[in-house]
């Protein structure tokens, strides 16, 4: 997950007195980009409540409140729906360093980090399981025999190719600035910001790239100014139960 810094609220201390109307603001300020599988959302891309809004473990206190809002895809929402959710059991991006918490891989999985603790494994492993990133991949075969990249573990199968050619055109043309900025144009367009990331760990340059291109990545304070990883998150906003990874 792509650790983001959302900021305080556009409207202060004072709720929205429709949630809907957040969804502007938090795409300017973190991308249109699920907030969990990091998939690049262009339509039916949704205001997130952390905190269920209705249901058994609903919090309608919440329902407005700037805190308690990411953007989600409709595969992320409908899987977490109106779980329970305690904050101190998951790791977020808006105040945890969700980049360093999780590994990925060229077969689409995503899994806890072999860095964090037992018990900070427990927790990431908790936090896929809530939006079902942990789900096995299923391939769909079109007319012609290829495979069609449909859910999400396959969209980063897809990805994570696109990138690895991008890395071997970098690497052979260093000095191409023009190959650069379509390299981090196809990064924003497709979304995955943590798989191009780890395509490219040892390229500083190109790192930084997709730390700044990304909004609200680099103000999140997770990574420093050679673009590595630093953990725990700073959790510059004071979001509850942040910075335990």
């Amino acid at each position: 997950m792509r650790p983001v810094r959302k900021g305080i609220s556009p409207t202060g201390n004072v709720d929205f007195d429709d949630y809907k109307k957040a969804f502007p603001h938090l795409v300017g300020r973190i991308g249109s980009y699920c907030s969990y599988c990091e998939r690049r959302i262009a339509t039916n891309l949704a205001v997130e409540h952390i905190q269920p809004k209705d249901g058994q473990h609903g919090h309608p206190g919440l329902v407005g409140t700037w805190s308690n809002f990411l953007l989600a895809c409709v595969n992320c929402n409908s899987t977490k729906g109106a779980k329970e959710v305690i904050l101190s059991n998951l790791l977020l991006p808006d105040r945890d360093n969700t980049f360093y918490a999780y590994a990925y891989s060229a077969d689409g999985k995503v899994a806890p980090a072999a860095q964090l603790s037992p018990a900070q494994q427990a927790i990431a492993q908790e936090t896929l399981s809530l939006t079902g990133l942990d789900k096995k991949v299923s391939q769909i075969i079109d007319e012609n025999g290829r495979v069609v990249a449909l859910d999400r573990e396959s969209q980063r199968m897809q990805v994570w190719g696109q990138a690895q050619t991008a890395l071997v055109d970098v690497t052979s043309t260093p000095n191409n600035e023009r190959l650069k900025h379509w390299i981090i144009e196809a990064a924003k367009a497709t979304g995955f910001f943590s798989i191009w990331m780890t395509v490219f760990a040892g390229n500083n340059d190109m790192c930084l790239r997709f730390i700044t291109a990304f909004e609200g990545t680099g103000e999140s304070g997770c990574f420093d100014a050679a673009g590595i990883s630093v953990a725990p998150s700073l959790n510059p906003d004071g979001w509850q139960d942040g910075g335990k990874a």
